[in-house]
């Protein structure tokens, strides 16, 4: 019996021991070079009257990108340095960065192949084979939701996330003053905690989004997507659209709705009666040439019933962002100008699609669809 316990304890030891010593080979650490930002096409509306900008920036982001909380910060402050450049920053500046850009930060400080792996899927693979005694455990508490994989993927490292998430935005914020919507980030039960982003790992995982103010202090509360659509409803769960925030900033009074949050009449009841001014929408359109392809319908929710349901096969999901999401609905809900931001890149085999979309009192309109990073930029009038 001491023989076999004594077996067993070895056997224990040595693949604990293997797998700590696979786990921490060929990581890439912290002194990896940052990947430089690579040239942005810009597009510059109206003019400055002096009441300050919405600036909408459209990044092209790899999994590289990912490699630490410093290579993103170096990609995104390239951005920031060129709008910069062109004089559309100011203590009046809103920047809107798309969807999901703070969710890959679950890829940090992770081996070399997780950032050449061509599928996700791949990457995340090795990603959970790294901390898999972590992994299992939360796989097996994981609690009553369709993905099990996904939602103990995206606690694994989320309090990690969500201090890389706080540090390159909030950092962002400060160095070039201005309010930034960060996008957003996928945790479990996230919450503000003496100003800072908290996480409790065996919650549920929301899709949220953090306003940093010019101090780079988060502007409370977090932003919780109302609407997640079908395959994030398998690991993630909705918000409220009464909670929907409205943030006062030095360019107005800014409301956040996340990607398919904006399709939504009743969401925008909620900011109009708020007084928001100012609309940021944060998206993501995943599939190469999502945007010329026949429009589904409703993803998410239900319907409203202003849609004409002819439309649903007919026209293209980039004609139905134009007329069923921010653009019609902002102005309805007398918001005077808005911008709603892509995730763009090639982040694995995930895809990616759409162009910047503004509204304004003088005019609607998206951006050409480009392969690359696109600099927004819309003057309040």
């Amino acid at each position: 019996m001491k023989k076999i316990l004594f077996l067993s304890i070895f056997i224990l030891l040595f693949i604990g021991s293997s797998s700590a010593l696979w786990s921490g080979y060929d990581r890439v650490g912290q002194d990896l070079q940052p990947i430089n930002t690579q040239t942005a096409a810009t597009e510059n509306l109206g003019s400055d009257s002096g009441k300050g900008n919405l600036l909408g920036i459209q990044p092209w982001m790899t999994a590289q990108d990912y490699a630490n909380a410093a290579t993103l910060n170096a990609k995104l402050s390239g951005y920031l340095q060129s709008a910069r450049e062109h004089g559309w920053l100011s203590a009046k500046t809103v920047v809107v960065f798309p969807e999901y850009i703070g969710t890959w930060l679950i890829a940090a400080n992770e081996k070399k192949s997780v950032y050449s792996a061509p599928q996700a899927d791949a990457a995340m693979q090795t990603v959970a084979l790294t901390h898999w005694p972590e992994f299992i455990y939360r796989l097996a508490t994981a609690p009553a939701v369709a993905d099990k994989a996904k939602w103990a993927l995206f606690t694994l490292k989320s309090q990690a996330a969500a201090q890389a998430y706080e540090q390159v935005f909030g950092g962002l914020a400060q160095h070039y003053g201005i309010t930034i919507v960060a996008g957003s980030i996928v945790l479990p039960q996230p919450e503000l905690i003496n100003g800072h982003l908290t996480v409790h790992p065996g919650g549920a995982l929301n899709n949220i989004s953090a306003v940093f103010g010019p101090d780079g202090h988060i502007l409370a509360p977090l932003v919780i997507k109302v609407f997640p659509i079908e395959e994030e409803l398998q690991f993630i769960a909705p918000g409220k659209s009464g909670d929907l925030p409205v943030f006062t900033t030095a360019a107005g009074k800014l409301g956040v709705l996340i990607c398919a949050d904006a399709w939504f009449p009743q969401n925008y009841a909620v900011l109009q009666k708020t007084g928001a001014t100012l609309l940021a929408v944060p998206s993501f359109s995943a599939g190469n040439g999502m945007w010329s392809t026949r429009w589904g319908g409703y993803n998410g929710g239900k319907a409203p019933a202003d849609i004409d349901t002819h439309d649903i096969g007919l026209i293209s999901e980039g004609d139905a962002w134009m007329k069923y999401a921010m653009p019609v609905r902002a102005q309805s809900a007398a918001i005077e100008a808005s911008l709603n931001v892509f995730l763009r890149g090639q982040l694995w085999d995930l895809g990616s699609d759409g162009a910047t979309i503004h509204q304004s009192a003088q005019e609607s309109g998206k951006a050409a669809i480009l392969q690359g990073a696109v600099l927004t930029n819309l003057w309040l009038h």
